[in-house]
Order: structure tokens, then sequence, then C-alpha cells
């Protein structure tokens, strides 16, 4: 049986926690962390405050080298740019040993469209 893309996404969603924007919002004014699985051009173009990317692609391999994601159990809000993404990552992360990640349903789109800050860097992705 095979699958389609929004299909791996909904299960993935049955298997890990969510949080809309505004929950996400008080988690990471908390000092919780947040986990960008964005490609980096996208991170570039525009972000969550103190957000570390690890794209989707890598992220099951390269979370364990950075210091922020030493301790598996420590929080962390995920999002890419609607939730599917995220959602995807999440579950991965927890096969992997990661025990309390949240992902942030609608993304940096839902993020961005309650007037939230988005931080851009000014080169060539992320001029404006």
């Amino acid at each position: 049986m095979s699958l389609t893309p929004m299909q791996l996404v909904a299960e993935a969603r049955a298997q890990i926690r969510e949080t809309d924007v505004t929950s996400a919002t008080k988690l990471l004014e908390s000092g919780v962390l947040c986990l960008d699985v964005r490609e980096p051009a996208e991170y570039e173009a525009g972000r969550l405050p103190g957000a570390i990317n690890l794209p989707r692609g890598v992220v099951e391999f390269r979370i364990g080298e950075h210091p922020a994601f030493a301790d598996k159990s420590r929080p962390a809000v995920v999002y890419c740019k609607t939730g599917g993404r995220s959602a995807l990552a999440v579950l991965n992360l927890q096969r992997i040993g990661y025990t309390d990640l949240v992902s942030m349903s609608g993304g940096i789109e839902a993020w961005s469209s309650q007037g939230l800050p988005v931080l851009k860097d000014t080169n060539r992705y992320g001029n404006e």
C-alpha cells in the first residue's frame, strides 16, 4: 500500500504532540528551544527569534552534533512552513529518543499571519 505525502503527515500527527501558535509563543517565552526544520534558504529568508536550523533532510543525523540538543529530554518547539515537515521530524526524533518535542501546527505561515516577529538575514535571501 502506498501513501501520499499528506497521509504520511496525518499518520505522524496521530503519534506526536502538536501545539498552536499561541501555546508555542508561551513555550518559547519560557525558554524552550526552537527548532526550524526548513531548508537553509527558507531559514535565512525569515525565522522565529532564537530558532536553530537543522533541515528536515538531515535533522536526525545532525541534531546530536548540536550542543543545545545534547539532553534528549529538553523541551523544544519544532516548526516548518506549514506544519507537515515538523510533524514528520518530531516523529522521527521521538524514535531516536527525544521525549519532549511539539510540532507547531500551521508553521511559520501561521506565526507570521498573527503578526509575530520574524527575523530575516540581510543577505541574498533576506533582502527586502
